[in-house]
């Protein structure tokens, strides 16, 4: 592809960097597909541990450099980031699109979340606040401020594969720290692209090297990191099996982790819904990039009364859906990330049936022209039981569930009553049920909307989820302190040396 060249992305590229300098490895041949055709894109040599050594003792060097920089200084290279994802924005995003398979207005609506939290992480350089508290001691001050961490680890997932990685590292660059990014093997050239534009802004600006990394591979380099003490944050967005193996190492070592992990969202539709926003909201929802959102909305539980109308919508705007190659802008539905995938999708479909869901739209996989890379598959809805052990589970695929509810109170059970807790929704035009459904005995997830769909989170907004869903906030709001340690001062300016509590220690 012509924009391979242009990233400045060559077969056998290393998969090993400290910024500018690209490091000789003995791993693994990491070759990349595509879920669009089928075809290979490119190749690169993957980390093997004396190149992962030689990029954190390089991070840990720039780390002590990199802190001193002031924060608005560091935020001054941050926007100079931004401006140059500007210019890459339509490349890189085509990029995005033909290595994971999401639709084009979804690649490049990608990119442009990493402008945005650019532009977010410039603003909060100068924003970095602690608090100022009044001492119960005469002639004495407090306050606590805010220190960078050090060395942040970055464990990113397949359908994400630029914008989650800039959540973190934007705002981690203006807290002072350093960022060892491993990407998803499955969408690494985006990663390397990323890469070779950070590399350029960060030599203009003499920005020290191994203030911005990335290796590469599997799982084994996914265990360095969360073993390493050196690393004093891991942030991993995945599975939540994933999450647990790398909670339960960070934590045997007493480190800090922030999880990403999966979610089973679901938007309630009222008797009082603007059904026209209620369809387009659950339809983005349910298929946008072909249901490989740790957003999407995999459950629509909807009021008795108006049943049969949503579903007869439903099933109307399915069949308007155009699949197909994803870098044409008339298709809305890409393939599904490789044939691992589909298998999951249709072992899903089969439990469905088993337990007794009716599919009132068949799912499927696609065959024939411009399907030739097995990947792309029908979005489906089936009508189930609240009851059912698959509603229960997390299929990173297009299959909605279709549930029926009689009051509130119940559709609020169905909708808290799986084990993540991510994004949620509900439709209606009743204040009563919005203002229910925000408070304490509401949604428990990470994120609530009302009138709009549970895909398509701001910047502004600190995102993240509950129970299985993981721990810790990326992005906007105050996420920024997730990224730094707080520290309280005490200062006294008196002659004295009173004791807190009125404790006296005199000779």
């Amino acid at each position: 592809m012509d924009f391979l060249k242009e990233l400045q992305i060559q077969p056998q590229n290393s998969g090993t960097s400290t910024g500018s300098k690209w490091i000789k490895s003995k791993g693994g041949t990491n070759i990349s597909f595509s879920p669009v055709d089928g075809k290979e894109i490119a190749s690169f040599i993957s980390t093997d541990k004396s190149g992962y050594d030689k990029v954190m003792e390089t991070a840990a060097k720039a780390f002590n450099e990199w802190r001193l920089v002031p924060a608005p200084h560091r935020g001054e290279i941050v926007r100079q980031v931004g401006e140059a994802l500007r210019k890459k924005k339509e490349i890189l995003g085509r990029l995005v699109s033909y290595e994971m398979g999401k639709s084009l207005q979804e690649g490049y609506g990608e990119v442009q979340e990493m402008i945005d939290i650019s532009d977010f992480a410039v603003g909060l350089s100068r924003q970095l606040y602690g608090l100022t508290m009044h001492s119960e001691r005469p002639g004495h001050r407090m306050y606590e401020q805010w220190h960078p961490l050090g060395v942040v680890g970055l464990i990113t997932a397949f359908n994400f594969p630029v914008s989650v990685w800039s959540w973190n590292t934007m705002i981690a660059w203006v807290c002072g720290d350093v960022c060892v990014w491993k990407p998803s093997e499955k969408t690494s050239l985006c990663a390397l692209a990323c890469q070779h534009i950070i590399a350029e802004v960060f030599e203009k600006n003499k920005v020290p090297e191994g203030v911005s990394c990335i290796i590469s591979g599997d799982k084994t380099v996914g265990e360095w990191m969360t073993k390493d003490p050196g690393i004093a944050l891991i942030s991993a967005t995945g599975s939540v099996r994933m999450g647990k193996e790398v909670g339960t190492a960070v934590a045997a070592r007493l480190g800090r982790s922030l999880l990403e992990l999966g979610g089973n969202n679901a938007i309630i539709i009222s008797k009082d819904a603007d059904l026209d926003i209620a369809i387009r909201g659950a339809l983005f929802g349910a298929v946008g990039t072909a249901g490989q959102r740790c957003t999407t909305t995999r459950r629509l539980i909807v009021h008795e009364d108006v049943y049969g109308a949503v579903k007869e919508r439903l099933v109307a705007a399915y069949k308007k859906l155009t699949i197909g190659n994803p870098l044409d802008e008339k298709n809305l539905v890409g393939p599904l990330i490789d044939t691992d995938a589909v298998n999951k999708y249709t072992a899903a479909i089969e439990e469905c049936k088993k337990e007794g869901g009716k599919f009132i739209v068949e799912g499927g996989v696609l065959k024939g022209k411009g399907y030739e890379s097995g990947c792309y598959v029908k979005p489906c809805i089936a009508e189930v039981k609240p009851d059912s052990k698959i509603v229960q589970q997390e299929t990173f695929a297009p299959i909605l569930y279709l549930l029926k509810y009689k009051t509130l109170d119940e559709a609020i059970a169905i909708h808290n009553g799986v084990p993540q807790g991510l994004s949620s929704a509900i439709m209606t035009l009743n204040l009563r049920e919005a203002e229910r459904f925000l408070s304490v005995a509401g949604s428990d997830c990470g994120i609530a909307n009302i009138n709009i769909g549970t895909s398509g989170a701001e910047i502004g907004g600190a995102f993240g989820g509950e129970k299985e869903t993981g721990a810790g906030r990326e992005s906007g709001s105050d996420a920024w302190k997730s990224y730094m340690r707080r520290q309280t001062n005490t200062i006294n300016y008196s002659e004295q040396l009173p004791l807190a509590q009125g404790i006296k220690f005199d000779i």
